[in-house]
Protein backbone atom coordinates (compact mmCIF):
# COMPACT_ATOMS: atom_id res chain seq x y z
CA UNK A 1 0.00 0.00 0.00
CA UNK A 2 2.71 2.44 1.05
CA UNK A 3 4.27 1.85 -2.63
CA UNK A 4 1.16 2.44 -4.43
CA UNK A 5 1.13 5.76 -2.48
CA UNK A 6 4.47 7.07 -2.78
CA UNK A 7 5.20 5.53 -6.21
CA UNK A 8 2.13 7.32 -7.59
CA UNK A 9 2.21 10.23 -9.76
CA UNK A 10 0.29 12.18 -8.50
CA UNK A 11 1.70 11.82 -5.02
CA UNK A 12 4.06 14.94 -5.46
CA UNK A 13 0.99 16.99 -6.48
CA UNK A 14 -1.45 16.24 -3.92
CA UNK A 15 1.40 15.92 -1.22
CA UNK A 16 2.39 19.94 -2.10
CA UNK A 17 -1.18 21.12 -2.46
CA UNK A 18 -2.42 19.71 0.79
CA UNK A 19 0.81 21.43 2.50
CA UNK A 20 -0.02 24.69 1.08
CA UNK A 21 -3.57 24.22 2.10
CA UNK A 22 -2.67 24.02 5.34
CA UNK A 23 0.20 26.74 5.66
CA UNK A 24 -3.00 29.25 5.02
CA UNK A 25 -5.03 27.47 7.34
CA UNK A 26 -2.20 28.40 9.78
CA UNK A 27 -2.01 32.30 8.07
CA UNK A 28 -5.33 32.87 8.74
CA UNK A 29 -5.32 31.44 12.68
CA UNK A 30 -2.24 33.17 13.43
CA UNK A 31 -1.65 36.02 11.34
CA UNK A 32 2.07 36.95 11.73
CA UNK A 33 4.26 37.11 9.10
CA UNK A 34 6.70 33.96 9.69
CA UNK A 35 3.83 31.63 9.25
CA UNK A 36 4.17 32.26 5.19
CA UNK A 37 2.14 28.92 3.55
CA UNK A 38 4.98 28.26 1.05
CA UNK A 39 7.21 28.33 3.83
CA UNK A 40 5.24 26.09 6.03
CA UNK A 41 4.28 23.44 2.66
CA UNK A 42 8.21 23.36 2.14
CA UNK A 43 8.62 22.24 5.43
CA UNK A 44 5.29 19.76 5.43
CA UNK A 45 6.81 18.61 2.62
CA UNK A 46 10.32 17.61 3.36
CA UNK A 47 9.39 16.46 6.99
CA UNK A 48 6.97 13.71 4.98
CA UNK A 49 10.00 12.92 2.86
CA UNK A 50 12.29 12.66 5.68
CA UNK A 51 9.79 11.00 8.07
CA UNK A 52 8.35 8.08 5.10
CA UNK A 53 12.05 8.04 3.44
CA UNK A 54 10.77 8.91 0.13
CA UNK A 55 13.02 9.51 -2.76
CA UNK A 56 13.17 12.97 -4.33
CA UNK A 57 12.09 11.29 -7.47
CA UNK A 58 8.76 10.16 -6.56
CA UNK A 59 8.13 13.38 -5.53
CA UNK A 60 9.13 15.56 -8.65
CA UNK A 61 7.55 12.68 -10.80
CA UNK A 62 3.79 14.46 -9.60
CA UNK A 63 5.16 18.30 -8.64
CA UNK A 64 7.05 18.99 -12.02
CA UNK A 65 3.38 19.89 -13.21
CA UNK A 66 2.70 22.30 -10.59
CA UNK A 67 5.51 24.38 -11.94
CA UNK A 68 3.84 24.28 -15.42
CA UNK A 69 2.29 26.85 -13.99
CA UNK A 70 5.18 28.89 -13.53
CA UNK A 71 5.06 30.52 -16.60
CA UNK A 72 0.93 31.02 -16.79
CA UNK A 73 0.63 33.08 -13.32
CA UNK A 74 3.88 35.53 -14.09
CA UNK A 75 1.64 36.39 -17.33
CA UNK A 76 -1.21 36.68 -15.12
CA UNK A 77 1.20 39.87 -13.36
CA UNK A 78 0.13 41.98 -16.21
CA UNK A 79 -3.63 42.10 -15.23
CA UNK A 80 -3.21 44.29 -11.59
CA UNK A 81 -0.89 46.63 -13.83
CA UNK A 82 -3.42 47.33 -16.56
CA UNK A 83 -5.81 48.50 -14.04
CA UNK A 84 -3.07 51.21 -12.77
CA UNK A 85 -1.68 51.91 -16.51
CA UNK A 86 -2.43 55.64 -16.06
CA UNK A 87 -0.37 55.63 -12.55
CA UNK A 88 2.51 53.86 -14.30
CA UNK A 89 2.38 56.76 -17.10
CA UNK A 90 2.71 59.40 -15.01
CA UNK A 91 5.82 57.72 -12.88
CA UNK A 92 7.19 56.25 -16.08
CA UNK A 93 10.68 57.34 -15.68
CA UNK A 94 10.88 57.00 -11.98
CA UNK A 95 9.89 53.26 -11.84
CA UNK A 96 12.32 52.30 -14.65
CA UNK A 97 15.43 53.97 -12.82
CA UNK A 98 14.10 52.51 -9.06
CA UNK A 99 14.06 48.82 -10.67
CA UNK A 100 17.51 49.32 -12.70
CA UNK A 101 19.06 50.59 -9.21
CA UNK A 102 17.31 47.24 -7.69
CA UNK A 103 18.28 44.96 -10.12
CA UNK A 104 21.94 46.46 -10.07
CA UNK A 105 21.76 46.60 -6.38
CA UNK A 106 21.08 42.63 -6.31
CA UNK A 107 23.92 41.39 -8.76
CA UNK A 108 26.39 43.87 -6.99
CA UNK A 109 25.52 42.20 -3.53
CA UNK A 110 26.05 38.60 -4.87
CA UNK A 111 29.39 40.10 -6.33
CA UNK A 112 30.08 40.99 -3.35
CA UNK A 113 29.34 38.15 -1.52
CA UNK A 114 31.17 35.95 -3.79
CA UNK A 115 34.23 37.84 -3.22
CA UNK A 116 33.96 37.98 0.48
CA UNK A 117 33.31 33.90 0.44
CA UNK A 118 35.77 33.12 -2.02
CA UNK A 119 32.81 31.61 -4.12
CA UNK A 120 33.77 30.17 -7.82
CA UNK A 121 32.60 31.43 -10.60
CA UNK A 122 29.86 29.01 -11.33
CA UNK A 123 28.60 29.27 -7.97
CA UNK A 124 28.54 32.69 -8.37
CA UNK A 125 26.47 33.10 -12.06
CA UNK A 126 23.98 30.21 -9.85
CA UNK A 127 23.16 32.66 -6.90
CA UNK A 128 23.08 35.97 -9.34
CA UNK A 129 19.76 35.33 -10.68
CA UNK A 130 18.27 35.03 -7.14
CA UNK A 131 15.60 38.11 -7.05
CA UNK A 132 14.09 37.23 -10.48
CA UNK A 133 11.03 34.65 -10.82
CA UNK A 134 12.03 31.13 -11.48
CA UNK A 135 10.53 30.51 -14.59
CA UNK A 136 13.72 33.20 -15.51
CA UNK A 137 15.67 32.45 -13.51
CA UNK A 138 16.12 28.77 -14.08
CA UNK A 139 17.24 29.37 -18.09
CA UNK A 140 19.41 32.28 -17.01
CA UNK A 141 21.06 30.01 -14.71
CA UNK A 142 21.19 27.34 -17.19
CA UNK A 143 22.75 29.64 -19.80
CA UNK A 144 25.32 30.88 -17.86
CA UNK A 145 26.64 27.50 -16.19
CA UNK A 146 25.28 27.61 -12.98
CA UNK A 147 23.53 25.00 -10.81
CA UNK A 148 20.19 25.50 -11.51
CA UNK A 149 18.49 23.41 -8.98
CA UNK A 150 20.49 25.58 -6.02
CA UNK A 151 19.18 28.53 -8.37
CA UNK A 152 15.96 27.57 -7.75
CA UNK A 153 15.97 27.08 -3.82
CA UNK A 154 17.74 31.05 -3.66
CA UNK A 155 15.53 32.39 -5.42
CA UNK A 156 12.44 30.58 -3.08
CA UNK A 157 14.12 31.50 0.33
CA UNK A 158 14.35 35.13 -1.43
CA UNK A 159 11.22 35.44 -2.43
CA UNK A 160 9.95 33.71 0.69
CA UNK A 161 12.21 36.50 2.73
CA UNK A 162 10.85 39.42 0.79
CA UNK A 163 7.58 38.35 1.63
CA UNK A 164 7.40 37.70 5.39
CA UNK A 165 9.94 41.04 5.91
CA UNK A 166 9.23 43.25 3.09
CA UNK A 167 5.95 45.37 5.37
CA UNK A 168 8.54 45.63 7.42
CA UNK A 169 11.37 47.21 6.04
CA UNK A 170 9.16 49.52 4.57
CA UNK A 171 7.83 50.90 7.82
CA UNK A 172 11.05 50.44 9.64
CA UNK A 173 12.63 52.70 7.05
CA UNK A 174 9.49 54.92 6.80
CA UNK A 175 8.66 53.93 3.25
CA UNK A 176 4.91 55.24 3.03
CA UNK A 177 4.60 55.40 -0.91
CA UNK A 178 2.89 52.67 -2.18
CA UNK A 179 4.26 53.06 -5.68
CA UNK A 180 7.96 52.88 -4.05
CA UNK A 181 6.85 49.77 -1.69
CA UNK A 182 5.37 47.99 -4.35
CA UNK A 183 8.77 48.38 -6.80
CA UNK A 184 11.07 47.44 -3.69
CA UNK A 185 8.71 43.84 -2.85
CA UNK A 186 8.62 43.20 -6.58
CA UNK A 187 12.37 43.62 -7.36
CA UNK A 188 13.78 42.28 -4.65
CA UNK A 189 11.62 38.93 -4.09
CA UNK A 190 9.79 38.79 -7.76
CA UNK A 191 6.29 36.75 -7.85
CA UNK A 192 6.44 35.81 -3.89
CA UNK A 193 6.88 39.16 -2.68
CA UNK A 194 4.29 40.48 -4.86
CA UNK A 195 1.94 37.97 -3.40
CA UNK A 196 2.35 40.23 -0.13
CA UNK A 197 2.28 43.10 -2.37
CA UNK A 198 -1.10 42.37 -3.54
CA UNK A 199 -2.63 42.02 -0.16
CA UNK A 200 -0.96 45.38 0.78
CA UNK A 201 -2.67 47.02 -1.90
CA UNK A 202 -3.83 47.52 -5.12
CA UNK A 203 -0.90 50.26 -6.23
CA UNK A 204 1.22 48.23 -4.66
CA UNK A 205 0.69 45.03 -6.52
CA UNK A 206 0.53 46.50 -9.97
CA UNK A 207 3.97 47.97 -9.32
CA UNK A 208 5.47 45.31 -8.10
CA UNK A 209 3.66 42.81 -10.82
CA UNK A 210 6.05 45.41 -13.44
CA UNK A 211 8.81 45.25 -11.19
CA UNK A 212 9.05 41.26 -11.66
CA UNK A 213 8.62 41.52 -15.48
CA UNK A 214 11.13 44.27 -15.72
CA UNK A 215 13.60 43.08 -13.45
CA UNK A 216 13.26 39.85 -15.20
CA UNK A 217 14.32 41.30 -18.63
CA UNK A 218 16.99 43.63 -17.41
CA UNK A 219 18.63 40.99 -15.17
CA UNK A 220 18.86 38.79 -18.47
CA UNK A 221 19.97 41.83 -20.88
CA UNK A 222 22.99 42.78 -18.17
CA UNK A 223 23.48 38.76 -17.20
CA UNK A 224 26.49 38.32 -19.62
CA UNK A 225 28.45 41.38 -17.88
CA UNK A 226 27.48 40.64 -14.66
CA UNK A 227 29.12 36.92 -15.31
CA UNK A 228 31.77 38.32 -16.37
CA UNK A 229 32.84 40.24 -13.44
CA UNK A 230 34.09 37.13 -11.26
Amino acid sequence: MKDLLFNSVYFGFVISLAAYYIGTLVRKKWNFPIFNPLLIAMLLVILVMVVFDIDYAYYEAGARYLSYLLTPATVCLAIPLYQQIELLKKNLVAILVSIFAGVVASAGSILLMSYLFGLSHGQYVTLLPKSITTAIGLSLADELGGISNITVAAIVITGIFGNIIGETICRVFAIKNPISQGLALGTASHAIGTARALQMGEIQGAMSSLSVAVAGLLTVLFASFFAMLL
